[in-house]
């Protein structure tokens, strides 16, 4: 089921990224922790969201803004790992609670209760007009990638946090969306940095040996692959689709796994 659902939903929500411009990963890591724990869900899906980035950073990287990216992303990368050495401490904790529900085994952990809030936040702000007109005046730039990349290391949600901080920074459209695939990028390459080494040690005494299993690698790659077909096709598929729907829908989904994290279903 894993390798069905998974490569769709990365080429679906890779196309809508590239389209809305609200994250990869923030469709992708909640369907990812339906069928692995969620510490190991955020470093998956943080996986695909860098492919995918690569892939874009070779289409558009050459147009990124200089000043942007010190003023942004030198505070953005250090406060992501931050974000993902917190993720990889909690990961080991032990579950707040767990309780069977038709037979199921149902566990909520520190964690999932984060990601829940997160997702729910950004649930509500995907619906917020108000929030989709905010910009925030340049000088404010370094705030910004401390937010968005702690979050991002821990959550691995870092689009609609960073683009209000952006709007006002004086880029055109090509210099933005350069702008933000590097920023993005960096971010990703970090928090992946950290998940490797705090993560893996949790193979043996969490039984996360899903890690580095052959079966996993083949299905990062194919949703790698996927999530860049989707942005190849998303011109063509993707036009009739208006923003408001796309944000709408996403929105209500997000609610939904978020209600669900933080039950401890997933």
């Amino acid at each position: 089921m894993d390798f069905f659902v998974l490569p769709i939903v990365a080429a679906a929500a890779s196309a809508l990224a590239f389209l809305s411009g609200f994250g990869l990963g923030t469709v992708l890591m909640p369907v990812f922790a339906i069928f692995f724990p969620v510490e190991v869900a955020v470093a998956a899906a943080a996986v695909v969201h860098l492919a995918n980035n690569l892939f874009k950073l070779a289409l558009v990287g050459r147009h990124a803004d200089r000043r942007v990216l010190l003023a942004f992303g030198i505070p953005a990368v250090l406060a992501a790992f931050a974000g993902a050495a917190l993720l990889a401490r909690l990961a080991p904790a032990e579950p707040l609670t767990t309780y069977s529900l038709a037979g199921r085994l149902c566990t909520i952990s520190t964690p999932k209760l984060l990601i829940a809030a997160f997702l729910a936040t950004l649930a509500a702000l995907e619906l917020s007009p108000a929030y989709q007109r905010l910009a925030l005046p340049r000088a404010a730039l370094p705030l910004g990638g401390i937010l968005s990349g702690f979050v991002g290391g821990l959550t691995g949600m870092q689009g609609a946090l960073r683009a209000p901080f952006l709007l006002k920074a004086g880029l055109d459209k090509l210099a933005f969306v350069g702008t933000t695939t590097v920023l993005s990028t960096a971010v990703d390459l970090a928090r992946l940095a950290v998940y490797a080494l705090g993560l893996s040690f949790l193979a043996g005494p969490r039984d996360h040996a899903p890690l580095t299993e052959p079966r996993t690698l083949w299905l990062l790659a194919l949703t790698c692959l996927a999530g860049c077909a989707g942005t190849l096709a998303s011109r063509k598929l993707l036009q009739g689709i208006t923003l408001r729907g796309i944000r709408a829908v996403v929105a209500v989904l997000l609610f939904v796994l978020a209600a669900a994290l933080a039950a401890g279903l997933i």
